[in-house]
């Protein structure tokens, strides 16, 4: 999320959503159940209107990219993506447009994981069936949150850190802890490093997916804590570039292997962090399936839309669906680390996304 954009507070989006919504009744969260009228379509037919958070981060130009193959591929009828640009309020009225616009259906991925309850309620109302990408809502109903384990991202960028560095500064660069995505992988980082390496002392960096901010703290922080030996970035496609131009000012940045190298981990996958792993720049990432996300948002809309519902377990695309404490259904995708071992890996998505244009 780049760029002075014009952001609301949390506050203040959450009570023009709730404004916006006064007079909306709330409906159970996270029921897949078919409902008998409303916005559906039968047998999944109908306009699906796609919402995308921002398209300043390569991780989401490449999912914009996927969404109009991926939904040719599960022959879903989609409107051109809908771009809220980092605004969560934007983002109730991009639903509430597509809504007017009489979709059948809704893939939205969350700004705010409270706030899209707004929207989500919405459309409940109209009896239009919603699948939540990468971020899952903290109320409102929705058919399925298609995610990856974000618990899994901190606990594991912890891991590979901590092997390397079991000792000494490390930095972890998070995300927006409006978000429960910034949340969860921030918890689960500093939690894992206290309980498996206790001698590693973690410094934060609340940059809510902002490159500009990531830029500005990094190097505050750096010129205090010259001595870190190690990054957890949480998104590389808003703070892969800001994070090496920082150390490369500052004559920190050294090649994997050499000496005086800091050691860098990160999450989403994009080509520019396979890169920067080929370089000897940054050590490793977790990727994010941009792809996956994409064609399972497209899969289960159209189920969604055509009444069926889905149990927790095992699915047939090595991911399992659980059940989250609010109810709603999660299909949590793999994301394999990526480091220099497997780089090259041609079923990575970072490796074939040029195929999706």
């Amino acid at each position: 999320m780049t760029g002075r954009q014009a952001r609301l507070s949390t506050r203040t989006v959450r009570a023009m959503a709730a404004a916006a919504c006064a007079a909306l009744a709330l409906t159970a969260c996270g029921s897949t159940k078919d409902t008998a009228s409303g916005g559906g379509g039968k047998g999944g037919d109908g306009k699906v209107g796609v919402i995308v958070p921002l398209l300043t981060s390569p991780f989401w130009q490449s999912y914009n990219d996927y969404v109009p193959k991926m939904a040719k591929a599960e022959s879903v009828d989609a409107l051109k993506t809908v771009n809220s640009n980092s605004d969560s309020a934007q983002q109730i009225t991009d639903i509430n447009n597509q809504l007017n616009q009489g979709v059948h259906g809704l893939v939205v991925a969350p700004l705010d994981s409270a706030a899209i309850a707004a929207g989500l309620d919405q459309a409940d109302r109209k009896g239009v069936p919603v699948v939540a990408v990468d971020v899952a809502p903290e109320k409102g109903k929705v058919a399925m949150v298609v995610r990856a384990d974000n618990v899994a991202y901190g606990t594991r960028a912890c891991e590979y850190l901590g092997k390397q560095q079991s000792s000494g500064k490390v930095v972890q660069i998070m995300g927006d802890l409006a978000s429960v995505n910034g949340r969860e992988r921030s918890e689960a980082f500093r939690t894992c490093m206290k309980q498996k390496y206790p001698k590693v002392k973690v410094l934060e960096i609340p940059a809510k997916w902002e490159s500009d901010t990531a830029a500005s703290k990094l190097d505050t922080l750096l010129n205090s804590n010259p001595d870190i030996k190690g990054i957890y970035m949480q998104a590389g496609g808003v703070y892969l570039a800001p994070t090496l131009q920082t150390l490369k000012s500052k004559g920190m940045l050294k090649k994997a292997g050499t000496s005086g190298h800091i050691t860098i981990v990160s999450n989403d996958g994009i080509p520019q962090e396979f890169d920067a792993i080929r370089k000897g720049e940054i050590d490793a990432t977790l990727s994010q399936p941009a792809d996956a996300y994409a064609k399972y948002g497209m899969y289960y809309i159209k189920a969604a839309m055509a009444g069926k519902a889905f149990k927790p377990g095992p699915t047939d695309h090595d991911s399992t669906i659980v059940k989250l404490p609010s109810g709603t259904l999660e299909d949590q995708l793999p994301t394999p680390l990526v480091t220099k071992a497997n780089v090259d890996d041609k079923k990575l998505w970072g490796n074939t996304v040029n195929a999706a244009k």
